[in-house]
């Protein structure tokens, strides 16, 4: 890490972006410490994932500030040049709701090529992925490829794939949302082991225990705005917005 030691690891400053006219964030600010875990909860189309997707260069914000360490990929809406603009790519892995594996690869090649593309040898890029498929309950799959995996399978692939970069920062766009509860129960627990290890994660999730038990921090979403944030004790057992209560009424039944 070469920013400010002291500053989040991430950090969004009045986020702004709009599709055809039609505001999809307004005002957003929020930051992560460095081994803290954020959910982002909210409805259907209350922005979360164009929220991820503007902090991870996926989409372009219209205006504000993206901070990785203290140090602006974007400020006051207009971004850094294409060079730096990687190297800040590499602070942070993604996940993605449909795990986005290449069908071609086996299970050892999706997790060791993006490595590799960055300079590391095969041998130590296939040692790293290893390690990471016993870490994900995965021994012995590494010449499947990923139509012969469960979906829950696949996306621990994904999560070893994110990992296999060493990033300062884990994102998460709805993990489970493709998966039924039995997998998806698989790919929390792995989840909740690397929050236990401290990785620094962002998660949008609808799923309400898992981000109760795991956060530092809840981030709670709607029409684009942060209606509400806190510990997640003082979010879930004590909203002060009706429209949170609203929502996390849903959860109860």
């Amino acid at each position: 890490m070469n920013g400010n030691k002291n500053a989040p690891i991430f950090a969004l400053n009045n986020i702004r972006k709009s599709f055809a006219d039609v505001p999809v964030l307004e005002d957003i600010s929020l930051s992560v410490e460095q081994g803290n875990v954020v959910s982002i909860i909210g409805p259907s189309g209350s922005g979360k994932s164009t929220l991820l997707r503007c902090g991870t260069f996926l989409e372009t914000a219209d205006g504000g500030d993206i901070l990785y360490d203290g140090e602006y990929a974007m400020k006051d809406g207009v971004y850094v040049d294409k060079a730096a603009l990687r190297k800040f790519r590499s602070r942070f892995g993604l996940v993605f709701q449909n795990f986005k594996l290449f069908p071609h690869y086996s299970v050892l090649k999706n997790i060791a090529e993006p490595p590799m593309l960055q300079g590391v040898s095969r041998e130590e890029a296939e040692d790293r992925a290893m390690g990471l498929l016993r870490k994900m309950g995965l021994e012995g799959r590494e010449k499947a490829y990923p139509s012969q995996l469960s979906g829950g399978q696949q996306q621990r692939v994904a999560i070893a794939r994110a990992l296999a970069m060493n990033p300062e920062i884990l994102f998460f766009d709805e993990p489970t949302s493709a998966l039924d509860p039995e997998l998806t129960g698989e790919v929390l627990k792995v989840i909740r082991q690397l929050a236990d290890e401290h990785m620094t994660m962002v998660v949008v999730t609808h799923e309400m225990p898992f981000a109760k038990a795991v956060s530092n921090r809840v981030i709670f979403m709607a029409g684009g705005v942060i209606v509400e944030q806190g510990d997640p004790i003082s979010v879930f057992e004590n909203p002060q917005e009706e429209r949170t209560r609203q929502f996390l009424r849903v959860f109860e039944h």
